[in-house]
């Protein structure tokens, strides 16, 4: 059993191993990236509440996915 289950092992690394490597990116490209400023980070739009920090966990006691979800989703 331990043989047939190493057979299947290399069987299905064999297919990783026989992939074509990732050819590196061009010189150029890379230099002209590097040269632009880096994008500034937009904060996300979330409001900030006070429920925020608040205790959720009572919305696991709901029927269903969706109804946990949307009380939840009041905490976020």
């Amino acid at each position: 059993m331990r043989k047939t289950i190493l057979a299947a092992a290399l069987t299905l690394a064999s297919a990783a191993w026989a992939q074509a490597p990732v050819p590196a990116p061009e010189a150029p490209k890379a230099a002209a990236q590097a040269a632009k400023p880096a994008p500034k980070v937009a904060k996300s739009a979330r409001r900030v509440s006070a429920k925020r920090q608040q205790d959720a966990r009572h919305c696991l006691q709901r029927a269903s996915n969706d109804a946990i979800i949307r009380c939840a989703e009041e905490y976020l």
